[in-house]
């Protein structure tokens, strides 16, 4: 008897960690719709990227979710489409790299036929600076009406940077800094076309990526609401 109440207990810990830690990031969140503003490297508006969220039941420690994606222009037109996942596991959250394409890569391929193999990017739930994270790399095969195309990207060197507040239109969150470098690489017959740039994303523990800046352009969250 006391054995089965040992295992109660722990078994009730568990839960409650699996609680504290993976139910409050805003991508494991059922029916939330949260929006990230684009802006150019210029600091001008470029468009945005709407994120609707259906959960799946936890199974153990794990907690799964699926990200519908609509990559809207400027001019508030949908130029893409897609669905993403993501994991957590005893607040370990892993975000599927097909989240992290460039906006220019994104909208090139929006009526191709992709087949992807599914990749994650894993987030600790205890980082502090100086601490070096996984890499990730990303496969997608392209069929561009015929045109066989093959996309490649690495993240590289993830690194913890330091601590800093951000606001934003949705809220203010003490985030880390989390610098990186992205190798991406188009490959169309024998012709390779690399993109090679730096990255930094402010990271809130137990919410999530607040804002991203690289060469190109930055992004950052400025809307979650429920339904």
């Amino acid at each position: 008897m006391k054995n089965l109440l040992l295992v109660f207990v722990f078994a009730l810990i568990n839960r409650n960690t699996y609680a504290q830690n993976c139910a409050s990031f805003y991508l494991l969140q059922n029916n939330k719709t949260v929006t990230f503003a684009v802006f150019n490297n210029k600091g001008n508006a470029n468009g945005s990227i709407i994120y609707k969220i259906s959960n799946q039941p936890a199974k153990g420690n794990t907690a799964t979710a699926t990200i519908h994606t609509n990559l809207l222009d400027k001019e508030g037109k949908s130029v893409n489409k897609g669905v993403s996942y993501v994991k957590c596991n005893n607040g370990i959250v892993m975000i599927d790299m097909n989240l992290f394409l460039p906006q220019q890569q994104t909208e090139q391929f929006n009526k191709a036929h992709a087949k992807i193999k599914n990749a994650f990017l894993e987030y600790p739930n205890a980082m502090k600076t100086g601490d070096q994270l996984k890499d990730g790399a990303f496969n997608m095969e392209i069929d561009n009406n015929g045109l066989k195309q093959i996309l490649k990207m690495q993240i590289l060197n993830r690194k913890v940077t330091g601590t800093e507040q951000i606001s934003t239109k949705a809220g203010t969150w003490d985030c880390i800094s989390i610098s990186y470098q992205v190798k991406l690489n188009i490959q169309t017959g024998p012709i390779a076309i690399p993109l090679n740039y730096n990255a930094t994303e402010w990271y809130a523990p137990g919410f999530g990526i607040v804002k991203t800046v690289n060469e190109t352009g930055s992004t950052e969250i400025v809307n979650v609401e429920k339904g």
